[in-house]
C-alpha cells in the first residue's frame, strides 16, 4: 500500500502543478490586460491514513483564487471617458447583447476599469461590448430616490450625438451708473436707454428693454436723486414687466449708492439681497441691481451713463461636443454654447467578499453568495473610492514574481514525475522477485 500510496500523491502533485501552472500562464498572457487581477492556486495536503508504524501518502490537492480585492495602479489616457475606480468598489455595466434583448433590464456585471465610447447608438460601451449602467438625472440635474441595495433604476448610459442643449435665463446681474446731474435743476429730464440679452426656455435670444427716467426738480430746487426705471420685455410684444423708482443717496460715506427702492408694477425689490423679481413670458427672473447702502449694482455718480458690468446666466442652444465623468460618478454633458448638463450618476458597486465574485469574460464579475449582495453607493462616499476619468487601472500581475513561480512550478512538477519513476522501478524490481 505504501508504495501504491507513494504513487497516487505522485499523480496528485503533477495534478497540481499543472493547475497552479495554468493560473500562472493565465497571469503572465493577461500581465498587460487592463483591469486584470492575478490567480493565485495553493495547495493543501491530504491525509488520508497514519498511525504506529504506518503511513499513507495522501497527496496534495489545489484551490485556485482570483485576487478581486486587489488593484492595479492607475495611468492616464487622453479620453474623458476612460474610467478607472480609485479605491474600493466597482463599475456597474452590462452587456450590449443584454441591452439590445432586455432594455434596460439586462444583468448587472461588475468591472474595475473600462474604455467607454459613444457606440452608434450612443450607449457608452468598451471596444468587447460592456455597457456602462447609472441612475438618469431629472431635467433639473437631480437624482431622485433609487434603491440602494439592488440593481433596481440604473439604465444604459446613452448620450445622443445630435443632442441640442439650452437653458432659460433666470438671473441678471446690472452694473449701471446714472449721471447725477440729470436729477438737479435745469437738466433735461430725458431718460437714458438700454437693452439687456436673456434666453428663453428654448434657448432663443430674446431682449429686456431698460429705461431710466430722472425726476428733475421745480427751478431753484433742491437735486431730487430719483428715477423711474421701466422693463420691457421683447417676447411679450413690448408690454411692460416692471416699474421702480429708484432712490439714492447724496451724503458722505454712501453719495452714489441706493437708498430705497419703490415698486410700482412688477415683483416686489429684496433690500438685502438687492434683488427685484420680474416675469417675462418664459417665467420669472431675478434682477440683481445691488442692496441698499452697497457698492455694485445701480449708482449715481456724476459722470456719463454708463453700462458698466452686465451679467447673466443661461445659454442659447449648443451642441454636444464632450461628456465626462466626475469623481462621484456624474456624467455631464458639455455643448459649445458653455452649457453643462447633467445627464446620468455612475454609482460604485460594493460587496462584503470581492474574491467571492465570480469572474466573467472581460475582467468582469457576478454577484455569488460567497460575495454578498450587492450595496450602490454615491462615489467617494461610504467605503467606495472614487471614479477617475482619462485613466485605466492597470493588471495586478507582476511578471518578475510569475517567472519565478513558473521555475519552481517547473522543478516540482519534474520532482512528482520523477516519484512516478522511482516507484514504477521499485514496482518493476517487486515483479522481478518471481523470475
Amino acid at each position: 500500500m505504501t508504495i501504491s500510496s507513494s504513487l497516487a500523491a505522485g499523480i496528485t502533485g503533477l495534478s497540481a502543478n499543472a493547475n497552479r501552472l495554468s493560473t500562472i500562464s493565465d497571469n503572465i498572457a493577461n500581465s498587460s490586460t487592463h483591469g486584470y487581477r492575478r490567480m493565485v492556486t495553493d495547495f493543501h495536503s491530504l491525509v488520508l491514513d497514519s498511525g504506529p508504524g504506518r503511513y499513507t501518502a495522501g497527496g496534495v490537492r489545489t484551490t485556485s483564487q482570483r485576487l478581486v480585492d486587489e488593484s492595479g495602479a492607475l495611468t492616464a489616457t487622453g479620453n474623458p471617458t476612460d474610467l478607472a475606480v480609485r479605491g474600493r468598489g466597482f463599475l456597474p455595466v452590462t452587456t450590449s447583447s443584454a441591452v439590445d434583448t432586455a432594455g434596460v433590464d439586462g444583468d448587472i456585471l461588475l468591472t474595475s476599469t473600462g474604455s467607454f465610447r459613444r457606440d452608434d447608438a450612443g450607449y457608452l460601451t468598451t471596444p468587447d461590448g460592456q455597457v456602462l449602467m447609472g441612475w438618469p438625472a431629472a431635467a433639473d440635474g437631480s437624482i431622485g430616490t433609487v434603491p440602494r441595495d439592488s440593481a433596481t433604476g440604473l439604465v444604459p448610459v446613452q448620450i445622443a450625438a445630435n443632442q441640442v442643449s439650452g437653458s432659460a435665463t433666470d438671473a441678471i446681474t446690472l452694473g449701471v451708473n446714472l449721471p447725477a446731474s440729470e436729477t438737479q435743476d435745469g437738466a433735461a429730464g430725458l431718460p437714458e436707454v438700454m437693452t439687456t440679452d436673456y434666453f428663453d426656455n428654448l434657448g432663443t435670444t430674446r431682449q429686456l428693454g431698460m429705461s431710466f427716467t430722472p425726476t428733475t426738480p421745480a427751478p431753484g430746487g433742491a437735486a431730487t436723486n430719483e428715477w423711474t426705471m421701466l422693463i420691457t420685455d421683447s417676447a411679450s410684444g413690448g408690454a411692460v414687466v416692471g416699474e421702480y423708482v429708484l432712490s439714492f443717496d447724496d451724503s458722505r460715506g454712501a453719495g452714489g449708492t441706493l437708498s430705497a427702492v419703490s415698486t410700482n408694477f412688477g415683483g416686489g425689490y429684496d433690500p438685502v439681497t438687492g434683488q427685484l423679481a420680474i416675469t417675462v413670458a418664459g417665467g420669472p427672473i431675478d434682477i440683481d441691481i445691488g442692496a441698499l447702502g452697497s457698492r455694485g449694482g445701480l449708482s449715481q455718480l456724476a459722470g456719463p451713463f454708463a453700462p458698466i458690468s452686465i451679467d447673466r446666466n443661461g445659454a442659447g442652444a449648443g451642441n454636444l461636443t464632450t461628456v465626462e465623468v466626475d469623481a462621484d460618478g456624474s456624467v455631464y454633458a458639455n455643448f459649445d454654447n458653455g452649457a453643462v448638463q447633467r445627464l446620468y450618476q455612475v454609482p460604485l458597486i460594493d460587496v462584503a467578499n470581492p474574491n467571492g465574485l465570480m469572474s466573467q469574460d472581460g475582467q468582469t464579475y457576478s454577484i455569488t453568495e460567497a460575495s454578498g449582495p450587492m450595496l450602490l453607493w454615491d462615489a467617494g462616499e461610504g467605503p467606495s473610492g472614487d471614479i477617475i476619468g482619462f485613466a485605466r487601472e492597470e493588471s495586478t500581475v507582476d511578471v518578475a514574481s510569475e517567472l519565478t513561480q513558473l521555475i519552481q512550478t517547473q522543478r516540482a512538477y519534474s520532482s512528482n514525475a520523477k516519484v512516478i519513476q522511482t516507484v514504477d522501478e521499485m514496482l518493476q524490481e517487486t515483479t522481478n522477485l518471481k523470475r
